[in-house]
């Protein structure tokens, strides 16, 4: 069977707080700097799904780092360190209730609700006569809710942020801003490794001296889509179905296997063999966009190995 990191259950020196997501366990240290542990768990729909992806976290993790490391000259992040394949250390922010939603093309839910007759998407005016996976003249920002736990994010417009007050105008200015820089930043690094970036999302949030940053995973396979560009003008052109570099492929495994994460529909079990397929899937998103080889990290001490590092790193913090 395929070892995976599915949970942890540490109590480093100073912790004040615990917080599980979907995929990533959250430590905060002195109520000051987050820990944040990228387990192998795979949500879709909003569901955790049963079984781990044999080193999800790790590409997750350091593809993010990547990422973040390669845009924090146009903007600011909350990253402080990495000090294992599976471990991001960073300023803890009061996150904004909104997530920023860049589309590039006409892909996914914005697809969904086109195909059923919306002409508006998030206060977004969108034209007729357009297929599945056109693309826009310019990126469009589609904003949700940022959801409790157990909750599905909303679409909801800009003008509905700022009338609910959840953002005031003037920082949520600057989230337009610096989510635009970020997908025009994300869209050249994909170019350049033969790739579209078709959407993604941002999440935002306030360091205690006032500074906003990004404070979570960008332009990863769970946070984003990608095309194959050599393909993509052909296969418009033709009808077919694009190459994909994403989660995509498990959201339509799972309907597939009539699960949409719908109120008395069963979480399907995930056989062997397809989770092995998502890890060389992930695998090979993380080397095409990175021309980085991946170099797997091993299960036999990762547990041990984590609270070593995170414990080295908080008594020289």
């Amino acid at each position: 069977m395929n070892k995976s990191l599915i949970k942890t259950d540490f109590n480093f020196k100073n912790q004040t707080a615990f917080y599980q997501g979907k995929v990533r366990n959250v430590y905060t240290i002195n109520d000051d700097i987050l820990v944040m542990i990228a387990t192998d768990r795979l949500s879709a729909f909003d569901v955790v799904l049963p079984q781990g992806i044999p080193h999800k976290g790790q590409i997750l993790n350091q593809l993010a780092n990547f990422m973040l490391d390669k845009t924090r000259h146009k903007v600011p992040n909350w990253l402080i360190s990495t000090p294992h394949p599976n471990v991001s250390i960073g300023h803890k922010c009061e996150p904004f209730k909104v997530e920023m939603v860049v589309r590039q093309y006409l892909t996914g839910h914005a697809w969904r609700e086109y195909r059923d007759g919306k002409r508006e998407l998030c206060g977004v005016q969108l034209p007729d006569g357009m297929k599945e996976h056109d693309k826009f003249d310019k990126p469009i920002i589609t904003p949700t809710t940022k959801a409790d736990q157990g909750y599905h994010d909303q679409d909801i417009s800009r003008e509905d942020i700022l009338s609910k007050k959840i953002v005031n105008e003037e920082d949520y200015k600057i989230l337009e801003e610096y989510s635009l820089k970020l997908f025009a930043t994300g869209t050249e690094m994909a170019r350049s490794r033969g790739l579209l970036l078709v959407d993604t999302k941002y999440e935002f949030g306030k360091t205690s001296d006032g500074q906003i940053v990004v404070i979570d995973e960008i332009h990863t396979p769970d946070s984003s889509r990608y095309f194959y560009a050599e393909s993509y003008d052909e296969h418009q052109r033709k009808g077919l179905p694009q190459k994909q570099l994403s989660k995509e492929f498990v959201r339509e495994w799972l309907i597939d296997h009539d699960f949409q994460g719908k109120e008395g529909q069963p979480v399907p079990d995930l056989p062997e063999d397809f989770v092995n397929h998502v890890t060389d899937r992930y695998i090979e998103l993380y080397e095409q966009i990175t021309n980085v080889k991946f170099i797997p990290d091993s299960y036999d001490n990762k547990q041990k190995d984590i609270k070593k590092a995170v414990n080295d790193f908080i008594s020289k913090y």
